[in-house]
């Protein structure tokens, strides 16, 4: 259990939220987090790197010269890794870096990012993020209270907050549904509208 401030949308005090989940240091679990951002990382690999083998390049179907008498070493096709424009040997072809996750292991990497966020004291809960949309007015209000750079977590995907944070350099908008244990941790603060934070702590109970 914990109770964590909620702001209003004017950045004011406006009560607090009583938590069912427990964000005491004990339950911020630094391995768990590593091996979910490694994840996050290697998944957005493209892995199109591809050289072309033996068997793969044009041309080589006649013998480049007779077996005997040259004194070089005998060659059966100019397509062999030995001969200037053969195939590469075990060179890199396209594959998928993706690694597999628990939903275990993802719940509870969200839970010590938030755990860990709260016990620092950069966890900024907000009522809800009201915005007209724009850039210059979203950075002001964050760069006042000392919230840069954020990651701004949004109950919608149709929020204007999430328009006018995405142009800010050092703060990215998501919403909830696409929340990052990758991001929560590149950013130093984490502000999030309440239904937001709930939607993520129900999912932690």
């Amino acid at each position: 259990m914990a109770d964590v401030v909620i702001l209003g949308s004017n950045f004011q005090s406006a009560g607090s939220l009583k938590t069912k989940v427990d964000l005491t240091p004990e339950n911020i679990n630094v391995a768990v987090v590593h091996q979910v951002v490694k994840a996050t990382l290697a998944g957005r690999r493209q892995g199109n790197a591809c050289t072309k083998t033996k068997a793969l390049v044009s041309g080589g179907g006649k013998k480049p010269f007779k077996q005997k008498g040259t004194g070089r070493a005998r060659q059966g096709s100019t397509r062999s890794p030995l001969m200037p424009g053969g195939g590469t040997v075990f060179g890199p072809t396209p594959r998928d870096y993706t690694q597999k996750l628990n939903k275990k292991v993802v719940l509870n990497a969200i839970h010590s990012v938030i755990a860990d966020k709260f016990q620092a004291g950069k966890l900024t809960v907000v009522e809800k993020l009201d915005s007209n949309g724009k850039t210059k007015d979203m950075f002001k209000i964050l760069n006042s209270k000392g919230l840069l750079p954020a990651l701004v977590v949004t109950e919608k995907e149709d929020s204007k907050a999430l328009l006018a944070t995405n142009n800010i350099a050092n703060a990215k908008g998501i919403a909830v549904e696409g929340f990052s244990v990758y991001e929560a941790v590149k950013y130093e603060n984490l502000v999030i509208e309440k239904k937001a934070l709930e939607k993520l702590l129900d999912r932690l109970v």
